[in-house]
């Protein structure tokens, strides 16, 4: 991460997931990063995105971070599944997703976003997914995954207006980490194209690329696993 200063202090949560832990240890590998702050409900620090008291708690536990990456997401769990049609969709389930993929980090933004230094290269990518692009929204279906991280997008869009006042090196984005081979993708594999399922350990690595050259000029936008900018 030659981008960031020496010793930079980085914010991983979603880190009990496989690509957070991914995201985590390859950051940890970095020799130029400094203290690595891991929060999940199972694996590191406790943080719970349904829980806005454990979000401010795990803010208050660091310093000044210039990466705060928010790799979390739920697309089913349970008897939670994505709807295929309008007759599917059901309001719990419906507001369980916008919990985990919309509220969740939001509060992110909220409680980690004052905590980013004021000078200096900062920024805070929060994971969505590109079949939360409207604009490319082709083949329909998955109504609350879909939706629920558009507006996911959406508050990465206006909170990088908010923070760009007084921190105008930051870049407040949205990534598409691509398919990766984690427990959300598992059920749906089998139609990804060859060579486009990647390890948590790869899609790491792509993303911590694009986070690398990121500036406080690109605030504001969606970019996928290989720097290509996604309309929302």
């Amino acid at each position: 991460m030659r981008s960031f200063p020496e010793g930079f202090e980085a914010v991983v949560v979603g880190a009990s997931g496989g690509l957070g832990d991914a995201l985590a240890t390859t950051l940890e590998a970095d020799a130029s990063a400094g203290r690595v702050h891991r929060f999940g409900r199972s694996r590191g620090a406790f943080l719970d995105l349904l829980d806005e008291g454990s979000i401010a708690a795990a803010a208050a536990a660091t310093d000044q971070p210039r990466l705060v990456i928010v790799a979390t997401g739920l697309l089913h769990d349970g008897d939670l599944q994505p709807e295929k049609r309008l007759a599917d969709l059901d309001p719990e389930r419906l507001a369980r997703t916008f919990a985990v993929n919309t509220i969740g980090p939001a509060l992110v933004l909220k409680h980690f976003g004052p905590k980013l230094p004021r000078d200096g290269k900062s920024v805070i990518a929060v994971l969505t997914a590109r079949v939360g692009s409207i604009a490319d929204n082709r083949k329909g279906g998955w109504y609350g995954y879909r939706a629920s991280k558009a507006a996911a997008n959406q508050l990465v869009r206006t909170a990088a207006i908010e923070l760009a006042v007084r921190r105008p090196d930051c870049a407040c984005v949205a990534l598409h980490p691509g398919t990766v081979d984690t427990a959300l993708s598992a059920p749906f594999q089998r139609g990804v194209p060859e060579g486009q399922l990647f390890t948590p350990d790869a899609a790491a690595a792509r993303l911590l690329s694009v986070i690398d050259g990121l500036t406080g000029a690109d605030t504001g936008r969606f970019f996928a696993w290989d720097g290509q900018e996604i309309p929302f």
